[in-house]
């Protein structure tokens, strides 16, 4: 029987998901917004995010499932198995992100060049892997320790050093900024349930991860908006160098990319062996995190706002089915290989979300695509019953 979770074990875990270099430079496409409206849209969007992780956590927590095991309820297994597959791709992106965006701050902090740091993380990364999780605990609490510091010491210099107006950069839309701040709470949603279905009190447990993370996560956006405001670069390194870190930022910098990456590559392992049952996590992990170090070294990741649109526009419409399936009309099982109606609907929500990203609405694509699908679904349902058609 595996060990139940406690609220603070599922706090702790979410805490150490929201303190990370990804967030910071998330924050940092902001700051052309200004602060004011840079923190609006922050908010608003972790808000819409955070409940929308909720609603996905909570499924695991009641049922016992893993994240891809929760979508087969509303997909089938076999539909499961699609997702599983995207989810994969999306947690090997953030690998290859995670691990070129630690380079790219470290090769400006000592010379080395953005290949050989991606080797070095990768490395450390499976030494993670290879060590296992006897103290891991331990390491993850200083490395968020060590970045929580950081940004203490980056708020004083930011919010001390005077009124904070508005950073050069490419133009960014209020609605187009609400949608990156719901995009990286919604790139946690195919993982969460994979902690809460251990949680001992689900709802609680699922509670106090959202808004941890959530919290969390918005405090390291608004430090890298401010930071981007503050020294006019968001280059990570540079940022460093300017606040006065020295050789604390290079310590901070890999322990807080080997941590937290492990974080999706460990996730990535489990929905691989949703894919295939004979495959190992560790085999996978190994996979995963070989295969994210090389797109870090060769390939470029300098898309980033792109690679956020398309984590929303994959999970998003899965996750208004499957909240809509579960707490609407009552499906808590999986009985089926295929849910060809609800994967029909998520396909054309799919469209429908790039469709409403080049509309910029003022609350995003997100919000929007999700009421407009869980009513089809609903209606689809019932239309459905009335008709006499079996699922």
């Amino acid at each position: 029987m595996e060990k139940k979770t406690s609220i603070w074990e599922n706090s702790v875990i979410w805490f150490g998901a929201a303190v990370s270099l990804a967030e910071i430079f998330s924050g940092t496409l902001f700051a052309p917004l200004g602060f004011t409206k840079g923190l609006e849209a922050i908010l608003l969007g972790h808000v819409i995010g955070c409940l929308l992780l909720y609603g996905a956590g909570l499924i695991g927590g009641l049922t016992g499932k893993s994240a891809m095991e929760t979508v087969g309820i509303s997909f089938g297994e076999k539909g499961s198995t699609f997702f599983a597959v995207l989810n994969v791709i999306q947690l090997i992106g953030w690998t290859a992100v995670m691990i070129a965006g630690g380079a790219a701050a470290l090769t400006s902090l000592v010379p080395g060049g953005v290949v050989i740091w991606s080797f070095v993380l990768g490395a450390l990364v499976l030494i993670w892997t290879f060590t296992g999780t006897s103290h891991v605990g331990k390491v993850n609490m200083v490395a968020m320790g060590l970045l929580f510091i950081l940004t203490l010491v980056l708020s004083v210099l930011i919010f001390g050093g005077g009124a904070l107006g508005t950073s050069s950069g490419e133009a960014l839309s209020f609605g187009a900024a609400v949608e990156l701040s719901i995009a990286m709470p919604l790139s946690w949603l195919p993982l969460l349930s994979d902690y809460t279905r251990h949680a001992q009190k689900p709802y609680k447990a699922t509670a106090a991860s959202c808004i941890v993370y959530g919290l969390v996560s918005c405090w390291m956006y608004v430090m890298g908006m401010g930071m981007a405001i503050y020294t006019g670069s968001t280059d990570l390194g540079v940022i460093m160098q300017k606040a006065g870190m020295g050789w604390g930022a290079l310590v901070i910098i890999l322990l807080s990319t080997v941590t937290t990456t492990c974080l999706d590559v460990y996730s990535a392992a489990i929905s691989s062996i949703s894919i295939n049952k004979t495959w190992s996590s560790k085999t996978a992990s190994i996979v995963v995190c070989v295969i994210g170090t090389l797109l870090a070294a060769f390939a470029p990741t300098s898309k980033f706002e792109e690679f956020l649109y398309f984590i929303g526009s994959v999970f998003a419409p899965m996750t208004a089915i499957m909240l809509t399936d579960y707490f609407f009309l009552g499906n808590k099982e999986t009985n089926h290989l295929w849910r060809l109606d609800n994967l029909g609907l998520w396909a054309f929500g799919f469209i429908l979300y790039r469709y409403f990203l080049n509309l910029d609405t003022p609350i995003g694509s997100t919000v929007v695509v999700m009421v407009v699908l869980m009513v089809i679904c609903y209606v689809v349902h019932w239309v459905r019953h009335l008709c006499g058609c079996t699922d």
